[in-house]
């Protein structure tokens, strides 16, 4: 991905927004420091990850978990 600095974004303007349309991502810079990710509008989102596992350790399933409250429903609806 180009990093392009203020000052030039500015100078072409029309050949960046060009280049994004085209499905071409660029990041505009300030100073050195990352400002803006350029990308064309019908790019789709980003998909965030999804961190599968990460309580793993500190949450315990009990072994019957598919039948806890069985009783109390049966007899709901026997009732």
């Amino acid at each position: 991905m180009d990093i392009i600095n203020m000052r030039d974004a500015n100078t072409r303007l029309s050949q960046l927004v060009d280049k994004a349309a085209k499905g071409e991502h660029f990041i505009i810079s300030k100073a050195g420091k990352p400002m803006a990710r350029v990308t064309a509008v019908d790019t789709p989102e980003p998909v965030k990850s999804r961190r599968l596992g990460f309580l793993q350790g500190q949450i315990r399933v009990p072994e019957d978990f598919d039948r806890l409250g069985e009783t109390d429903i049966a007899e709901s609806f026997e009732s």
